[in-house]
């Protein structure tokens, strides 16, 4: 497969992360390890077909916090609330796989939407339809068009908190002019 040339500076998050992940993978953190983790990482970057990893550059911490914070929360809440579920209502839990269309259709913001959303207990994205930013996730408790309605709004809160952290301007451009009247006093 042809690949169109990328520039060193868009490449270098990507061979910096394959460097990280490779000192990892051989616990080893040396600079012997790394030069070679580097070397193995050109050659994978030049070989093989990777989409670039296209960053904004911006990110904001004053927004990382509370999103943290959020997202352990609703790990807590759902992990009690899936051993309920376990427990008290074992194999009569509904479950159903909704479609939840994302607003940003750049690649690090659909993944990372979608592995917040896997890793809160009782959702799983099990397809992702790059060409319209949809996400298809796997939710438990779902039994009535209010579930799905609510299961939708939450990822798409989720995801508009994730662009206002290291969207692009654009983005957080077109999540500010989306806001509805009415809707002022909200944050997400």
């Amino acid at each position: 497969m042809s690949r169109k040339p990328i520039s060193f500076r868009t490449e270098l998050p990507l061979l910096v992360w394959l460097v990280i992940v490779w000192g990892a993978l051989w616990r080893d953190f040396s600079p012997g390890n790394l030069l070679f983790g580097a070397l193995i990482a050109v050659l994978v970057a030049k070989l093989f077909y990777l989409p670039p990893v296209e960053l904004s550059g911006r990110f904001n911490i004053l927004r990382a916090i509370p999103f943290a914070l959020m997202f352990l929360g609703k790990v807590v809440a759902a992990s009690f609330l899936v051993l309920y579920l376990a427990v008290a209502k074992g194999p009569t839990v509904r479950s159903a796989v909704v479609a939840i269309p994302l607003r940003s259709h750049s690649d690090l913001m659909v993944t990372a939407t979608g592995h917040v959303i896997s890793l809160i207990p009782g959702s799983l994205v099990v397809e992702v339809d790059r060409s319209t930013s949809t996400l298809y996730l796997h939710a438990l408790n779902i039994y009535e068009e209010a579930d799905i309605d609510k299961i939708r709004e939450e990822t798409q809160v989720i995801e508009a908190r994730l662009i206002r952290i290291m969207g692009t301007r654009e983005e957080v451009a077109a999540l500010n002019a989306e806001q509805r009247p009415g809707m002022e006093g909200a944050t997400l």
